[in-house]
Order: structure tokens, then C-alpha cells, then sequence
């Protein structure tokens, strides 16, 4: 299976999508970024303290750049889309400061995880003070159809974060169960991010449901590679140690493309060290092993199979700036693995 079709790569030098998407949102971005550091305001010094640790440690704000490109695409804007592009970045942190709490997690970001810098208890509870703060600024939207979204979306993720959790240790999880994994924890705040721009901005009709495609698909191709990276990215470009997945018991698309084109002698391996039966030298095994059989390659296609899905779904929406930015989105996240 080739790559799929899809925009050509930034010329050297020129700014990534993010960057550019980010830089067409200025004005919107910095808005956001003043509402973040409103609602971290607390009496309780070791709340902002702990969460300005992740929300400042240099995450692109992809899911909230979705949101206010979403809703500017369809010719909304203002305080609306901003409040909730603010809802999503503290629905995606919270989940982050829970993750790294239930996989033992040192690195988050390229520095050390909060978890590790003042504990597992205080990384949970400003977890949950970063729901409510999400659902503070939902409220004041004074969209209920927007707080639904979000809402069942955070349901979601914590469902797909069990999922996650229920599957751990098991060589057997299969490539649809695994997806159903990573559409529930990953996949389903970037399709409310996009959705939710699109009802704030008055379109929740087609329009909305192709946002939420698009959101859907490219967070599903952001997963897929974030999985790859696992087994072939540095620390420094993936901001956690390689190998993550491998030493917490987590099968994911890399590992279920080895396992299952592997020999019995392979498969045994599998059972072995996913079941928890790890030896240090494993993880350079199961490397060997991904590699013997294209594994991050294939990850990498089911990857893109999903950026081209991603970028479909915005063809019947107006042709703008804003349109054109979230199109190379996709591009980049593939690309991030090389």
C-alpha cells in the first residue's frame, strides 16, 4: 500500500501548518491565551502552579486552533469560539495530567511530567479543576448545544482512557479494537473541537458534520503516528520516551502489524513482554521486530489513509484562508514522523 495523495511538503524553511494556522489566528489565539491564564487563577497556589507546568511547557494548540479556525471558516468569530477553544485546551490538559498519572509517566513535553513534580494526588485533582474550569467557560457561551458537545466528548475520552486501560497487557487486542481505543481517547475531542466552532458560529447543520469528519480523521492520523514515533522518534521531537507504549503494556497498530505477521517464536515474544514479563533488552527486540516487518511503515500509510480522509471533508465548505490552513493540517501531523 503507497502513501496517499496529498500537498506537497513545506519548501525548507517555511513555516510548518500549525504555524501558519496559528499566525492567520493571531488575534484570536492571544485572546485565548489571556482567557487560559483568567481561569488558572486560583486562591490554591499549587493549582496554577502545577497546571501552568503543561498549559506553558510549548504544546501547539492544535484542538483550540481547530476550534477558532472552525468557526472563522463559516464566518464566525468573537468571544463564543474563543471561550471554547480555551474549554477545549483545558479538556485536553486535564486529560494529560490524568494520563501521565495512570501510566506512570516522567515526561510530558519535553520536561518532567507533573505527576513527578509534586505527585500523583495534586496532578489528579487540578486534572479535575480543569474540567470544571472547561465547563465554566461552556456555560458562559450560553450554547447548550456547544456544552453538549463537549460534554459527551470528555465522557468519551474517559471511556476510551478505560478502554485503554482494560486492554493493557493483552498481545491478543485486535486492530479494530484498538482503534476503538484511539477514536474514544484521542480522536473524539478533535471532531468536537471542529464541531463546536461550527455551532458557534450558527452552522450546525452539514457544515458541523463535516468539521467533525475532518476533526475525527485527523485525530485519528495524529494517533496512529504519535504510536509510530514510539517505536522510531527521539524524545526531543516527541516531548516523552520512546518506548512508553512498550514498558506500559500498550498494544498499539505498530505492534499489532509485527505480531501479527511475525512466526510463533515472534508472537510468544509478544505474549511475553506485552503480558509484563519485560527485560531491558526487550524493548530493542520489539523494535527489531517492527522493523523486520514494515510495521511503522504501514502504521504510517493507515496514517495518511486518514489525513486524505481528513482533508475530503472539507472540499464542500466555503474556500478560504481559513479552509486552506485546516487542509494542510493533516500533512503536518504525517510528517511529524519524519
Amino acid at each position: 500500500m503507497g502513501p496517499a495523495a496529498g500537498p506537497a511538503k513545506n519548501a525548507p524553511g517555511a513555516p510548518h501548518a500549525v504555524d501558519r494556522l496559528a499566525a492567520l489566528l493571531a488575534e484570536d489565539l492571544t485572546a485565548v491565551e489571556a482567557i487560559i491564564h483568567q481561569y488558572l487563577t486560583s486562591p490554591v497556589g499549587t493549582i496554577p502552579n502545577l497546571a501552568q507546568h503543561l498549559i506553558d511547557a510549548g504544546g501547539k494548540r492544535i484542538r483550540p486552533l481547530i476550534t477558532l479556525a472552525a468557526a472563522r471558516l463559516l464566518g464566525g468569530g468573537g468571544d463564543g469560539p474563543r471561550k471554547l477553544a480555551a474549554a477545549v485546551e483545558f479538556i485536553h490538559s486535564a486529560t494529560l495530567l490524568h494520563d501521565d498519572v495512570v501510566d506512570v509517566s516522567s515526561m510530558r513535553r519535553g520536561k518532567k511530567s507533573a505527576n513527578v513534580v509534586w505527585g500523583n494526588s495534586a496532578s489528579v485533582l487540578v486534572g479535575d479543576f480543569l474540567f470544571a474550569r472547561s465547563f465554566n467557560l461552556m456555560v458562559e457561551t450560553g450554547d447548550i448545544q456547544v456544552l453538549d458537545i463537549l460534554a459527551r466528548a470528555a465522557s468519551v475520552i474517559a471511556e476510551g482512557e478505560v478502554m485503554q486501560l482494560a486492554a493493557a497487557n493483552d498481545a491478543e487486542t485486535t486492530r479494530e479494537r484498538y482503534m476503538e481505543i484511539v477514536a474514544a481517547k484521542t480522536a473524539a475531542l478533535f471532531a468536537a473541537a471542529a464541531k463546536s466552532g461550527a455551532v458557534a458560529a450558527g452552522r450546525a447543520g452539514s457544515e458541523a458534520s463535516a468539521l467533525e469528519t475532518y476533526g475525527r480523521e485527523l485525530g485519528l492520523a495524529f494517533q496512529l503516528v504519535d504510536d509510530a514515533l514510539d517505536y522510531g522518534g527521539a524524545s526531543a521531537t516527541m516531548g516523552k520516551n520512546a518506548g512508553d507504549d512498550f514498558r506500559e503494556g500498550k498494544v498499539t497498530l505498530p505492534v499489532i502489524f509485527a505480531r501479527d505477521a511475525g512466526d510463533d517464536a515472534e508472537r510468544a515474544f509478544w505474549r511475553r513482554a506485552v503480558g509484563g514479563e519485560r527485560t531491558d533488552d526487550d524493548f530493542h527486540r520489539a523494535v527489531a521486530l517492527v522493523k523486520r516487518h514494515d510495521a511503522i511503515a504501514l502504521t504510517l500509510d493507515a496514517a495518511r489513509a486518514h489525513a486524505q480522509a481528513a482533508r475530503d471533508a472539507l472540499r464542500k465548505l466555503p474556500a478560504n484562508a481559513y479552509r486552506e490552513a485546516l487542509e494542510a493540517l493533516p500533512e503536518f501531523v504525517v510528517e511529524r514522523a519524519y
